[in-house]
């Protein structure tokens, strides 16, 4: 990724915007009656299990393969001061979980129903929080959220701090280094790399169209559309079988409804079942807010980093591209 200065003064101001004024933005988009919604049928999801890869997954990859990251080989470096960097390069063909590669999987899980075996397939990618603390804690702005709903993260000024990923209740943002801002500046300890996650294909829907892992669904497991429409079929498909809905209030209301026969108290505990890391687990619990429970993490988030990383970005350009112009 290049930059010249005109880049990187408008992607800046762009950031400090979004830094400073990102709660007004995202609630207004929670509060639209013109928000999409999805829902998940999990009754009807196989998993694609005649198939090596379910075909909204590869429906995914195929659609956003020309965003997938492309690491410089010379800056795989370390995280500073920590000794370690997230390398998904080479495990590029992972499809059964979350990474810089793949925005979507299908988890299989199985569950004791009345003493008779049931496998459960979910489909997996981001939740589209209706007041997502990713959008809220990120320091440079470039995690957004668009009035019609999506949230997404704008790769060009993101430099892989992983805060999204950390306030995430799912763990959904997954990085990759040696890419992004990052590989252009002196090495700073600011991150190292790009966030990636599912964006809800929001080019699609602001074409009309809908995303592309619906498309490619033979069971029309997922739907979309304005989110009172979506919540209301969710609710009557779920009294249909005397099931049950996911996401209308936990962590503040998503953008995603699951609808399942079986309790999603039962699917968590079958996740967790001889995991000792829930950070490595997508849980379907009821998350704390991240927003109501660290009003002082928001605004230190959001204002401390922003000023001192920009000057110091704002000047390292400077140099270089002052030095070019004299060569």
């Amino acid at each position: 990724m290049k930059f010249s200065r005109r880049t990187f003064l408008a992607g800046m101001g762009a950031a400090t915007a979004a830094a400073v004024l990102p709660k007004s933005r995202a609630q207004a988009a929670a509060d639209s009656s013109d928000t999409y919604a999805t829902l998940i049928d999990l009754s009807r999801c196989d998993g694609c299990s005649a198939l090596n890869t379910p075909l909204c997954v590869a429906a995914c990859r195929t659609k956003n393969a020309s965003r997938f990251p492309e690491p410089d080989p010379a800056m795989l470096k370390d995280y500073w001061p920590k000794n370690f960097h997230e390398d998904w390069s080479t495990r590029r063909e992972i499809t059964y979980e979350l990474t810089p590669y793949n925005w979507l999987f299908v988890e299989n899980v199985y569950l004791d129903i009345d003493g008779k075996e049931e496998q459960v397939n979910i489909p997996r990618r981001c939740m589209h929080c209706d007041n997502p603390p990713c959008v809220k804690l990120c320091p440079f702005g470039t995690a957004k959220k668009d009035k019609n709903g999506p949230v997404y993260i704008d790769p060009v000024a993101c430099f892989g701090g992983a805060k999204c990923r950390a306030v995430c209740p799912w763990n959904v943002p997954q990085r990759q280094a040696g890419v992004g801002v990052y590989t252009y500046l002196d090495p700073v300890p600011v991150g190292g790399g790009v966030m990636y996650k599912c964006d809800l294909c929001r080019d699609l829907l602001a074409e009309g169209g809908i995303p592309a892992c619906m498309s490619a669904c033979p069971k029309q497991a997922m739907t979309i559309g304005k989110k009172p429409d979506i919540q209301r079929h969710a609710e009557e498909l779920a009294a249909s079988y005397s099931g049950y809905v996911y996401g209308k209030t936990e962590h503040g209301g998503t953008g995603t409804l699951y609808v399942s026969k079986i309790p999603f108290e039962k699917i968590d505990a079958a996740l967790m079942d001889g995991i000792n890391d829930s950070k490595k687990v997508m849980r379907f619990h009821k998350p704390d807010n991240v927003m109501q429970k660290h009003s002082a993490l928001v605004k230190t988030a959001l204002f401390a980093p922003v000023a001192g990383v920009i000057g110091a970005f704002a000047a390292t350009v400077s140099k270089r591209e002052d030095s070019n112009d004299q060569q």
